[in-house]
């Protein structure tokens, strides 16, 4: 019996902590074909964890239900759109262990002259930290945000022009029939119109963190360039994709804090998709549009 790994041992007993006594207790007897009588709710979970084969094969069971991940994730700080199916929620909270695993892999092996990366190019692919720091960056942003939607039936967190650098700037592009450009500059005016979109607007962002959903880029005078491409949501309708880069600059007054200098949101609604894939979109600025930012 294979059994979990520690990243997904975590997740799972996470997930456990969300279901009721009566379920825990009647998974722990499928799991263990009622083999195993257990006393309480904390020997129910260790003996669930102790038995499953595989994360995939407790995800998948009946008990296991689809809200329970969907509340996992959010909590971890992964936005899946309210309309994810249970086998789409099971895939990226398996996605999710895995990358974790990785880093952790990642950070224990040695460093040589040939795993050592070139400090001066500004491709992301100088070491997985950059990728993984992107990834986090996405959940944390794209969670607070939506969770200043009130339709969603989220306690709102701490949004606010902290998160942004005095002087950042916001460029709107929208197209949704006709073209429309908004302009936005300042702490409080780039967070009121951000916070307008999820709280007024009632909009769901939910982004494509695959490969071909984000790139990361590292400028050799510090600032991080975070794109990702995702679909735009309301009321569980799809209303198109966006794609919005981020400028971040770390701040070391503040404990080195990522900061938001700059953002560039591209909107497109469904009429102006043309065939574009709307389940996962992708990335239409490549490494040197990007690198031009950096400049």
């Amino acid at each position: 019996m294979a059994g979990l790994s520690d990243e997904e041992r975590v997740g799972c007993a996470n997930i456990l902590n969300l279901l009721p006594e009566i379920d825990l207790r009647s998974l722990c007897d499928t799991v263990t074909n009622k083999m195993i009588v257990v006393e309480d709710i904390t020997e129910a979970k260790d003996t669930i964890l102790v038995f499953t084969k595989n994360a995939e094969e407790l995800l998948k069971r009946k008990k296991v239900h689809r809200d329970l991940i969907f509340k996992y994730l959010a909590k971890e700080g992964v936005v899946m759109s309210p309309t994810s199916e249970k086998h789409q929620l099971v895939k990226k909270a398996l996605e999710l262990w895995s990358s974790r695993k990785a880093v952790v892999d990642v950070k224990v092996q040695p460093e040589t002259d040939d795993t050592r990366p070139d400090s001066t190019d500004v491709e992301a692919e100088v070491g997985v930290d950059a990728q993984v720091l992107g990834q986090q960056f996405c959940r944390w942003f794209f969670q607070l945000l939506n969770s200043q939607n009130l339709s969603l039936g989220q306690q709102p967190e701490n949004w606010g022009p902290q998160h942004f650098w005095p002087n950042v700037r916001l460029r709107l592009l929208t197209r949704t029939g006709s073209e429309q450009i908004e302009e936005f500059e300042g702490a409080e005016m780039v967070n009121l119109r951000l916070l307008a979109m999820a709280s007024e607007e009632r909009l769901f962002f939910s982004p494509n963190l695959e490969s071909h959903g984000l790139k990361v880029l590292v400028s050799p005078h510090g600032l991080l360039l975070v794109a990702v491409a995702g679909t735009i949501h309301r009321d569980g309708s799809c209303l198109g994709i966006f794609e919005q880069i981020f400028g971040l600059i770390s701040s070391p007054l503040q404990d080195n804090n990522w900061k938001i200098k700059f953002i560039n949101l591209k909107i497109r609604g469904q009429d102006a998709l043309s065939g574009t894939e709307v389940v996962a979109p992708a990335l239409s600025y490549n490494s040197t549009d990007l690198q031009l930012l950096c400049s």
